[in-house]
């Protein structure tokens, strides 16, 4: 992952659960223990920007809605137009 040269110094309180945990994920991937806390805040974000997003298919939802629900019962007619 790439970051920009402004980064910000911060310290934090990790439970011993927690520090043993990313410790192990940070060897695992070969990765330092400053670089696994940056990746989980950005899986968290990332998480948190999906909810706010409408899904694809949510987005389509009622595309082909009839205001006056007629077309369903007599689709015919629509398609067709009025009996001769």
């Amino acid at each position: 992952m790439m970051y920009n040269n402004c980064m910000h110094r911060t310290q934090i309180l990790l439970e011993d659960r927690q520090y043993a945990a990313l410790k192990a994920w940070a060897k695992r991937i070969d990765k330092s223990l400053s670089e696994v806390i940056r990746l989980a805040v950005d899986r968290l974000l990332g998480a948190e920007d999906r909810e706010k997003r409408p899904s694809r298919l949510g987005s389509i939802c009622g595309i082909g809605r009839d205001p006056g629900g007629l077309s369903g019962r007599e689709h015919d007619r629509f398609l067709y137009g009025e009996p001769k």
